[in-house]
């Protein structure tokens, strides 16, 4: 990896660590689908001024078709699996699941992308999900319905993460590969029209009361749409144009840290045992994904 992609690398984890952070204030204020939901619109339209700003053609070369359904795997369900999350589960601990996203790439390449499934990406498999039921079942959080229901909401979205990263390589990269800032768009435009029923319904029945959200939920919101989403999806796609699907997933090995730090720094969030027991089984199973090939 050179140092650009280090780079890349790096501030990519840093931002999406401040997205949980950044659910954790908006979902109590707004809800979780009008939470999902204008993240990607803001990015969306964040995306279309930076395009238009930069003077880039908007030339999706007949993958437009492609790059939306890439968004509502992608961005769509697991932006409102995660803010469902978020309901229930501190901003840290999202972010420990989040990473594992390259031990779902593992299975779904496997399964689905005639991956090499090898005795050590197996284990890792393995030593992950003892990883993610330490952290189900302690530290400051009471292990009841509630904290599993969201532990299998921020699985559910990283798989979601894992298969949208061997389709862009199918749909994009294989195919002649797209500038990366027109791929996140045509990304995020999907993921609204794949969120826009849930936005409707959730109108229609629950209106929320706009005038009670506080200033800061708003600012959230506009941080998760604009930095979190529109300048994070350009980072992303890059590193998978780059390094390939599974070793721009190694961005999820990183994040919990940062999803930890901000979460103790601005929210107050308690750092226990099970961020160290659970986070350091789930970081020897990448290490045994992404250790280099004798």
């Amino acid at each position: 990896m050179n140092l650009a992609s280090l780079l890349r690398l790096l501030t990519l984890a840093a931002i999406w660590g401040g997205s949980f952070l950044f659910m954790r204030i908006v979902v109590p204020a707004l809800g979780a689908v009008p939470t999902a939901f204008g993240r990607v619109v803001l990015s969306s339209a964040g995306l279309l001024a930076l395009i238009g700003l930069m003077r880039v053609p908007l030339a999706f070369h007949g993958k437009f078709r492609s790059t939306l359904l890439l968004g509502a795997v992608n961005s769509g369900m697991p932006f409102l699996l995660f803010s469902l999350a978020a309901r229930v589960l501190p901003a840290g601990y999202s972010a420990i699941l989040n990473a594992t996203a390259p031990l779902m790439g593992v299975v779904i390449g496997a399964l689905g992308f005639h991956e090499q499934l090898t005795v050590a990406k197996a284990s890792s498999v393995l030593i992950g999900l003892v990883g993610v039921a330490v952290l189900a079942q302690a530290g400051p959080v009471t292990p009841d319905a509630a904290l599993v229901l969201g532990v299998g909401l921020c699985l559910a979205a990283t798989a979601c993460y894992g298969l949208a990263t061997y389709l862009t390589r199918r749909w994009i990269s294989e195919r002649g590969g797209l500038d990366s800032r027109i791929t996140a768009l045509g990304s995020q435009l999907g993921a609204v029209l794949s969120l826009l029923p849930f936005a409707v319904w959730n109108l229609a029945s629950r209106p929320p009361a706009w005038s009670e959200v506080s200033g800061q939920a708003w600012l959230a919101l506009v941080a998760l749409g604009l930095v979190c989403t529109s300048v994070a999806y350009i980072l992303y796609f890059r590193l998978i144009a780059d390094l390939g699907p599974l070793k721009a997933l190694t961005v999820t090995f990183l994040i919990p840290a940062f999803g930890v730090l901000w979460g103790w720094a601005f929210l107050g969030e308690p750092v226990g045992l099970a961020h160290l027991a659970g986070g350091g089984l789930i970081g020897v199973a990448l290490w045994l994904v992404l250790r280099p090939a004798r």
